[in-house]
């Protein structure tokens, strides 16, 4: 029984905090995964509207995703819709009882953004600590680890893998590979076409894949046709990728579609991959 109880309590939680991408589409927040386990939850990426999708999560039975509890982000690359959350995720849980520093992990750059950022509310942190609300003056710390492949994070819930991947010319840019008692899974991040994720999820239980539809980029304008195959995964390259890695469930995120429906991308998928997966909605958990 007390077996049991511990495998209960240890189940891993997928949840799709933004599954939107630059587009200002007001069903899907930027770009933003969080993973719960054990009461504590890990975010990957911050994009606009992050908190609140969180506390969504939360409202809805998630509690680890309350936002005293947003503690601990990664980073996998600095592109904007990925991190104009990230003020929000580092300020409004310090105004809401979190009493720790946020742990930001990311690439190279991650902690100039951070002191940019908490200079440019110097002002706002002053008065919270200071003056009537007498904040908590840690809850406004910032501790930053810049990465490189290999090992980026362990706690006593999750070890955290990162490879490079190739983004439109960012140096770098991560997928993320993380176990948990009862998991594991990898968020590809930004990235082109890498059988280096199948080989990081290699059978793992989610793989949380960003998409573009192959269709739905014929309706852009030449450069940015170029720039989303230089940067982005098409639908029947992400099926290729899925059919190498052999995940319980592909689940699809950061999706840029372009005006068409979601049973194409779904066809798109399904021309390399056979295996099952899901498009992703802001909230959905697995």
């Amino acid at each position: 029984m007390l077996h049991l109880l511990l495998l209960t309590w240890a189940q891993t939680q997928v949840v799709l905090l933004g599954t939107g991408s630059p587009n200002a589409d007001p069903l899907r927040s930027g770009p933003s995964t969080a993973i719960v386990v054990n009461g504590s939850s890990y975010v990957v990426d911050l994009g606009p509207g992050v908190v609140r999708r969180a506390s969504a999560a939360a409202e809805k039975g998630i509690k680890a995703l309350a936002p005293a509890n947003l503690k601990t982000a990664f980073l996998t690359h600095l592109h904007s819709d990925h991190t104009a959350g990230l003020p929000d995720f580092y300020l409004m849980p310090a105004v809401l009882d979190r009493h720790a520093p946020l742990k930001l992990i990311g690439p190279k750059g991650t902690k100039s953004m951070a002191r940019h950022i908490q200079a440019a509310y110097k002002e706002d942190i002053d008065n919270r600590v200071n003056k009537l609300e007498k904040g908590d003056a840690a809850s406004y710390r910032i501790d930053v680890t810049e990465i490189k492949p290999g090992l980026v994070y362990k706690d006593a819930n999750v070890t955290v893998t990162a490879i490079a991947v190739e983004h439109a010319g960012w140096p770098p840019s991560f997928a993320f590979h993380f176990q948990t008692p009862d998991k594991r899974i990898v968020v590809s991040g930004d990235t082109v076409y890498n059988e280096a994720i199948a080989k990081l999820c290699n059978g793992c239980d989610i793989l949380v894949h960003e998409v573009y539809s192959e269709l739905g980029l014929t309706r852009r304008p030449p450069q940015w046709q170029a720039y989303h195959r230089n940067a982005h995964t098409s639908g029947p390259d992400v099926g290729k990728i899925a059919a190498l890695a052999k995940p319980k469930l592909l689940v699809l995120t950061h999706l840029l579609l372009w005006g068409v429906p979601e049973s194409q991308l779904s066809k798109e998928i399904q021309s390399t991959y056979t295996g099952p997966f899901a498009i992703g909605k802001d909230l959905d958990v697995y």
